[in-house]
């Protein structure tokens, strides 16, 4: 599957996708800042492991159901759109009370735990339709009709995981090396404003959108 350069498109498209700054970013940049790169990566590993599912969804067919079913598919959206907005309104609920990013052993029940950073991480991208519309569009034109469809499929999922897990992990690493920084309270107080309005602008925009 990989003679010639029938892959470099591919690959050129989910790197840039991935590298542009979007709700992943903010989310693994957040997490990273509040609980240091360890949550930061199991946060990417939750979204890189959504990708899994879009794309077994491509390729079975069921992204014709969510974007032929006017329905099904708003339903879907402001599905996605109202947890980004729980993102949002929780981030500002931190600002609201600032104490600094704290890098040491928190308090039980503080600090958010790897499961719930991975949990957050696969939540927000399965729960985000946009990443079915652009496997939906994008990955046929990689699909050789004469192999299986699911396998190929899996297969540039894979890839894309691959450059999303080296990408949002060197962005964890990054911020938890400005951890000194980050555990001032009135830089908290900012990151989580801006933080908290950028994913209630994502969830808004997520949610007014048409198709």
């Amino acid at each position: 599957m990989l003679e010639h350069f029938h892959w470099l498109p591919f690959l050129a498209a989910i790197t840039v996708l991935t590298m542009s700054p979007g709700v992943d970013t903010i989310i693994v940049m957040r997490n990273a800042a509040s609980g240091g790169w360890r949550l930061g990566f199991l946060t990417s590993l939750g979204i890189c492991m959504g990708l899994f599912a879009h794309a077994t969804v491509s390729a079975l067919g069921l992204s014709v159901i969510l974007l032929g079913s006017a329905s099904v598919f708003t339903g879907f959206k402001l599905l996605g759109a109202a947890y980004l907005v729980y993102l949002g309104v929780q981030a500002i609920r931190s600002a609201i009370r600032p104490t600094g990013m704290s890098f040491k052993d928190a308090k039980p029940g503080k600090a958010m735990t790897g499961w719930g950073s991975f949990r957050q991480g696969i939540l927000s991208n399965v729960l985000n339709p946009k990443p079915i519309i652009f496997y939906m569009a994008f990955l046929p034109q990689f699909i050789d009709p004469s192999h299986s469809a699911l396998a190929q499929s899996l297969f540039m999922a894979s890839l894309h995981f691959v450059i999303a897990m080296v990408w949002q992990t060197f962005l964890a690493l990054m911020v938890h090396k400005a951890r000194v920084w980050l555990a001032r309270p009135r830089v908290a107080q900012v990151l989580d404003s801006v933080t908290g309005v950028l994913l209630l602008g994502f969830g808004a925009k997520l949610a007014l959108t048409q198709r």
